[in-house]
Order: structure tokens, then C-alpha cells, then sequence
């Protein structure tokens, strides 16, 4: 099994170019291991319990619904990602936990009896250096036995794409959120990575720290041994589906969860400030407004898909209903009135929050419509990916979807999509076999088309240029197979 479910990119200048390393010394690596498999053992025991827990609800019909709903989650998870399939072949079950409690970690080389030659790597500094014409990509990656976050560094002119630097995820990974903020107001600006997985803990990474063991911080979730207390400010009691943002406050961040809810987070205490629960099933996706700090859109397993004002979310918000589960939203960020919304019957739907329908719809794919993204840059240029394999390029200018091309990547599903902030044709693809990045500009469809929407120095690069590779080539998208 590899597969990346999620990336987000990184706009330029957020990483520091000099990334630094962290010096683990042997007691640190012996507690980190000692806690992450006391955590592991907690939940193996709250899992024997949960038939005597459950017998003890029954006065709480939603409480109930929702820990019932909890196995259901992992079979969700392998439907959505084909991981049944990877069953079939092996015999074996594929673990939610990401594996990590199958690897056996040692404290030192020196401890490790299958290395004979204990010299330690020398690092090439050089080769950790991120060049200003770099962008970074972070990625989550599921293998069969284990699940981590990847740092992956693109460079555009010079068409290359590998991996900078990773880290051990817990869990299958569901969800990446890249922010750039003043943790606890001390005056210094990260960059981090917030991370959705299949346990209901939102780990965030600090993206300058190469080689950690544990994320800066976590967003904790509620453990299945206190999951029958109830608590508006408590953390979510199930997998994190989805993660935003709100890149105009700088300390919030909004997350979905199959525990039915959506929560709004301060990152400067770590706390829950406030949990939506207007949704009946499973939220699958959420998204801040580019520009309006209090909008927020989340979609769901109910088939709708709500806009709130969250400075007074319980009477101020709105809701559509889709004939299909929600799979992805997303702001119009042209045309801040409107958004975006994907559903498993392969529609997508664009509209207008103060109207009651959508202003159209269209169906790009006959599968779910799994990735769903605008161009950074250039206006009407939408990308869609699919669990039919496929990519298509829309043009959505004046509410007429007009198709432009499309393409088999030959990644077999396709989970995931983003547009690089700074070239507006770049987009990140994750798929069942890896991560890709493909510059759509190759398609002389594509050029053509949005030939007059482009900004002066792209118009200058293809006006006149009918050489370049065509949507047919197989040569074309940049991936990271070796990663």
C-alpha cells in the first residue's frame, strides 16, 4: 500500500532556507517511545471495555449513536482509500494506527542488533538548504505499515521534486493544513503543518525542524476511556476529516470530524472556543473564507453543506442540500459571495450564499469528485480530480462550465488536488501510488484558452509557443516516485 490522501503547498518564503535539525539524545528517543506505546496500550484497552461502556448510555441517544458509529469509521476509511483491496492481496488487516506499533524503535544504533556498522550518517547540509525559488509541498503518505508527513521540495524552473524531510505520523492520515503564525504571541512567525488523522488528536508540526520525534503541539482529542463525558469545549471524540485555517485571525483553526461536529480552535491556548453541531452525520470537509474572518462552509455526510457567521454560529448560518454526500467546498476566491461544493455522485455545485439554489451545477466525473481547486491566480480556471482516475480542467468563467482537457495520470485514484500559490497553472496531485505535480501550461489547450487571462510574464512565455508537450504526453507531470 502507497497512498497520499492529502498535501497542501507551502507559499515561498514561509520555510525557513536553512531548516533546523533536532538533537535527539538517547533518554528523549527511550520517553518519546515509552509514551507513544503507553498511548497505543491505553487504546487497546479502552477497546476491550467499550461493550461494558456502551451498556451505560442508554439514556443519551445521539452520545450513542455517535460511539456506535465509531467502527464504522475504520471500514469508512478503507472504502473511501480502496484499502480492501490491499487486504484481499496480503491476508492481512491493514492498520488505522498507522502501524507504529508493530516497529520496533531503538534508542541508539548502538542498541539496534540488525546495524553492524554503528558510524553515524554525516548529514550534507547543502542538500537540506531550500533554494528561494523552491516550493514545499507537505504530504501525507500511508504505507502498509506505517503512515508519515512529507516535506517535499518542487522547484518549477528546474523540474525537480523530492523529498526534503519527513516525520512518523500516528495514524493514517486524512488531512494537512499548512499555517504560518506567532505561537503564544512571543514575537517569533512559524510555519506549521496541522495534521488530521484517524485518531481524533490534531498533531501540528513545526515545518523549520527537521528529524522530530513529536509534533510542536497537539489539539487533543478526547480518549475513548472518557469519551462518554460531555463537553462542548472538550476535543473531538473521532477521526479528523478535514482541517482550515482562518489565515485573516492567524490563531484559529477550524476542524471536521466523524464524531459529527466541526470545532473552532485558539491556538494560543490550544483550546476549543467553540463546537458546531448542526450536522447529523459525519463532517467531511470544512474551509475559512479567503477574506471574511468569521465565514466559515462545512459539508457533509448529510448532504449538506452550511455557511456559518461564527461570531453568532447558532442563529447565524445557512444551509443547502446536495443530492449526494459532500466531498470537498471551497470559496470562490474571486468572487467572495460564492463557493464551491463536490459530492460522491461526481456534481459539483457553485453558489451564491445569499440565494437559496445554486446558481448551476455540472457532473465532471461518473465517480466522486474527491479534489476540487481554482487556480491561484488565474480567474474561471478550475482543476477537478476523481476516484475514476482522472483530471479535468474547467473553465467555470461566467457560470458556463466549459471543459478543457482531461487526463489519466496513471495514479490510479485520485485523492487530493492544490494549485501552487505562486504559479498558477502548477497543481499537486495525490494519488493511490504517489504524489505528482503537473504544470497544465504543457497542454497547448490550456495555453490557448486562458492565453488572455494570464498575467504579462506567462503571456510572454507561451505566446507563440505550440511545441510543447501536449495533454497526450506521457512524459509530462513531475512525480515523486522515490520519495
Amino acid at each position: 500500500m502507497n497512498i497520499v490522501p492529502c498535501l497542501s503547498w507551502v507559499k515561498q518564503g514561509w520555510v525557513s532556507q536553512e531548516p533546523r535539525r533536532v538533537l535527539i539524545d538517547r533518554e528523549d528517543l527511550k520517553r518519546v517511545i515509552e509514551e507513544t506505546k503507553h498511548e497505543l496500550d491505553e487504546e487497546e484497552n479502552a477497546d476491550e471495555d467499550d461493550g461494558m461502556e456502551d451498556a451505560g448510555i442508554e439514556d443519551d441517544s445521539k452520545l450513542k449513536t455517535n460511539i456506535e458509529a465509531d467502527d464504522d469509521d475504520d471500514d469508512y476509511i478503507a472504502s473511501k482509500y480502496g484499502l480492501d483491496d490491499y487486504d484481499d492481496e496480503d491476508e492481512e488487516d491493514v492498520d488505522p494506527a498507522g502501524g507504529f506499533d508493530k516497529v520496533t524503535v531503538f534508542a541508539s544504533n548502538d542498541d539496534d542488533p540488525y546495524i553492524t556498522d554503528k558510524r553515524e550518517d554525516q548529514s550534507d547540509d547543502e542538500d537540506a538548504e531550500i533554494q528561494v525559488t523552491d516550493n514545499i509541498i507537505v504530504a501525507g503518505r500511508a504505507h502498509e505499515d506505517a503512515s508519515q508527513l512529507e516535506v517535499l521540495v518542487y522547484n518549477e524552473m528546474e523540474q525537480y521534486l523530492y523529498l526534503h524531510h519527513d516525520y512518523l505520523l500516528p495514524a493514517f492520515p486524512l488531512a494537512i493544513e499548512v499555517m504560518q503564525f506567532d505561537v503564544g504571541g512571543a514575537g517569533q512567525t512559524g510555519c506549521y503543518a496541522a495534521v488530521g488523522t484517524m485518531k481524533p488528536t490534531i498533531e501540528v508540526w513545526d515545518l523549520n525542524v527537521m528529524e522530530s520525534l513529536e509534533p510542536a503541539f497537539k489539539l487533543k482529542g478526547v480518549s475513548k476511556k472518557n469519551r462518554l463525558k460531555k463537553a462542548e469545549n472538550m476535543g473531538h471524540r473521532d477521526a479528523v476529516l478535514d482541517l482550515s485555517w482562518n489565515s485573516v485571525v492567524g490563531n484559529v483553526i477550524a476542524s471536521a470530524s466523524a464524531d459529527f461536529t466541526a470545532k473552532l480552535w485558539d491556538l494560543n491556548n490550544l483550546k476549543v472556543v467553540t463546537t458546531l453541531s448542526h450536522h447529523v452525520e459525519k463532517v467531511q470537509c470544512i474551509k475559512w473564507h479567503p477574506m471574511e474572518a468569521q465565514s466559515l462552509l462545512s459539508g457533509s455526510f448529510d448532504q449538506t453543506v452550511n455557511v456559518y457567521d461564527c461570531r453568532n454560529p447558532e442563529s447565524a448560518f445557512r444551509s443547502w442540500n446536495l443530492n449526494g454526500e459532500v466531498e470537498r467546498v471551497v470559496w470562490d476566491h474571486f468572487s467572495p459571495m460564492h463557493f464551491f461544493a463536490s459530492t460522491d455522485t461526481g456534481q459539483v455545485f457553485y453558489f451564491d450564499i445569499r440565494q437559496d439554489k445554486p446558481l448551476y451545477s455540472f457532473k465532471p466525473h461518473d465517480k466522486a469528485v474527491a479534489g476540487i481547486c481554482l487556480s491561484s491566480q488565474i480567474p474561471g480556471l478550475l482543476v477537478t480530480t476523481s476516484d475514476d482516475k482522472k483530471l479535468k480542467v474547467w473553465d467555470v468563467q461566467d457560470s458556463k462550465p466549459n471543459h478543457i482537457i482531461e487526463k489519466n495520470l496513471k495514479i490510479n485514484e485520485l485523492h487530493c488536488v492544490g494549485c501552487c500559490p505562486e504559479a498558477p497553472f502548477v497543481f499537486a496531485i495525490g494519488g493511490e501510488k504517489e504524489a505528482r505535480v503537473w504544470d497544465i501550461r504543457e497542454s497547448l489547450k490550456v495555453r490557448q484558452h486562458f492565453l488572455s487571462r494570464m498575467p504579462a510574464k506567462l503571456k510572454a512565455e507561451c505566446e507563440g509557443d505550440e511545441a510543447d508537450i501536449s495533454e497526450d504526453s506521457d512524459c509530462g507531470p513531475t512525480d515523486a516516485m522515490d520519495t
